[in-house]
């Protein structure tokens, strides 16, 4: 951890980088439980949708020819549907990777009446939902069930056997599975127990079934998740145009976040160097024609000007500062952001836990600076606040995807929003035209809590 001054505790509770999925037997039997749930639940709701579904497909068909059994079809398509979203809700219960769903309307498209009625018979969407919850899903929720049964209660009967099976009545009882084994494979009249020979190999039964009952649970729900990815997910065309829709939205945010950048430092030119610039030359024109006459009004002209060319290069060097300053170059976005915190007027502390001396690319150890520095500028311009820190850390998704993760936090009165034409919305332009996300969390009162997400793909 880097600290950069020292500050008064926030109250404001840092996003904690998410820890690494953990792996391995001990995965396994945490995920057993809610395995266990989907899977117990998987054939009664499958045969609900089996008869449901079909009785209302076949009375559709049925009735189309008086017109009513158009609207049956509509509503089984939409029964479908709801069964289809049931079954990959539980399975996101289950802890298994969200499933992208389908895009049921395409962005822009007017919702009415007649478009609902007609559209599911052209969505193959519908289709195969109604194919999932009528056909496929009752078959593998079958076969599922059956298996996690027979599976959990051999495991547990054979681990609890010997408590309870001695208060069952053996009555002529004259087969024993223990003494049929022993005498087949060692060709010998056994003389041990056959009921306590029973016993143990029931027991050992029971350990092998509930060592490998993690193994059966988790096969069994990822075959549901493959059935439902195959069926009810979203098509690869659809995640293509997603893609390209995402693009062309992250393209038009970055020229926009970039119009917006040029728009303000003309202005920053235009209301800073450019009128010192201006009044320097009017200053030095003065000294000239003073020169001759008035050496001592000429020198004071020249020293004024010698001052007006120190603030403008001054506020020039300012001006670059929130662009690319020389150390983020030099030693990477951790010492940078050390040096913005260390001229920053309200206390603020840095905590990184990127790895010393780890570099990025320059787009974006660019981009974050910026975003560091005008979350810097609103801090001591708006909030109010006495105190804040700032965070950088890197993280995996479940996809796999590293990100770079920038916050501010702040003790300030809060109340701050993305709104149109002033800074943040600006910030957020830019963080979305690198396919990030800000996040804004500001109540009236404060904290404040803002943070920046890139992508580093």
């Amino acid at each position: 951890m880097t600290t950069t001054s020292s500050s008064a505790t926030l109250d404001a509770v840092t996003p904690a980088p998410p820890s690494s999925a953990r792996t391995g037997y001990g995965s396994l039997w945490r995920g057993v439980p809610r395995e266990l749930g989907f899977l117990l639940l998987t054939m009664p709701i499958a045969i609900v949708g089996l008869s449901v579904l079909l009785a209302l497909f076949w009375l559709g068909v049925g009735t189309i020819v008086i017109y009513i059994g158009f609207f049956v079809l509509v509503a089984t398509f939409y029964t479908a549907r709801g069964f289809g979203v049931v079954e990959l809700t539980r399975l996101d219960w289950a802890g298994r990777p969200s499933i992208p769903r389908p895009v049921w309307r395409k962005p822009g498209t007017p919702v009415s009446f007649w478009r609902g009625l007609i559209s599911p018979f052209a969505n193959g969407h519908y289709w195969l939902y109604l194919l999932h919850g009528a056909i496929v899903n009752p078959i593998v929720s079958i076969f599922s069930w059956t298996v996690t049964i027979v599976w959990t209660s051999i495991a547990l009967g054979g681990l609890t056997g010997w408590i309870w099976q001695g208060f069952i009545p053996q009555g002529d009882r004259s087969f024993y599975l223990s003494s049929t084994i022993v005498d087949a494979v060692f060709r010998v009249n056994s003389t041990f127990d056959p009921v306590v020979g029973d016993r143990i190999l029931e027991f050992l039964l029971g350990i092998v079934f509930a060592v490998t009952l993690p193994f059966v649970t988790r096969g069994l729900t990822v075959i549901h998740e493959a059935v439902a990815r195959g069926l009810l997910g979203r098509w690869p065309s659809e995640e293509l145009q997603r893609e390209v829709a995402d693009l062309s939205a992250s393209r038009g945010a970055a020229v926009a976040a970039e119009d917006q950048a040029l728009r303000r430092l003309e202005r920053d030119l235009h209301d800073g160097p450019q009128q010192r610039l201006i009044r320097l030359q009017m200053d030095i024109a003065a000294a000239e024609r003073k020169l001759s006459d008035d050496p001592e009004a000429a020198a004071t002209l020249l020293a004024e000007a010698r001052q007006q060319a120190g603030d403008t290069l001054e506020e020039l060097r300012a001006l670059s500062r929130g662009f690319a300053p020389p150390i983020l170059q030099d030693r990477g976005l951790v010492a940078a952001a050390e040096s913005l915190a260390a001229r920053s007027p309200i206390p603020m502390t840095v905590e990184s836990s990127l790895p010393a001396g780890e570099r990025f690319s320059p787009e974006i150890e660019r981009n974050a600076y910026y975003v560091l520095a005008e979350l810097a500028a609103n801090l001591a311009k708006h909030s109010g606040a006495s105190s804040a820190r700032l965070f950088l850390d890197r993280s995996v998704d479940d996809a796999g995807t590293p990100w770079l993760n920038v916050w501010l936090t702040d003790n300030g009165r809060g109340g701050a929003s993305p709104v149109a034409g002033h800074g943040l919305r600006g910030l957020e332009e830019r963080v979305r035209g690198l396919r990030g996300e800000l996040v804004v969390d500001s109540p009236a009162g404060g904290p404040t809590r803002i943070g920046a997400r890139i992508p580093l793909t």
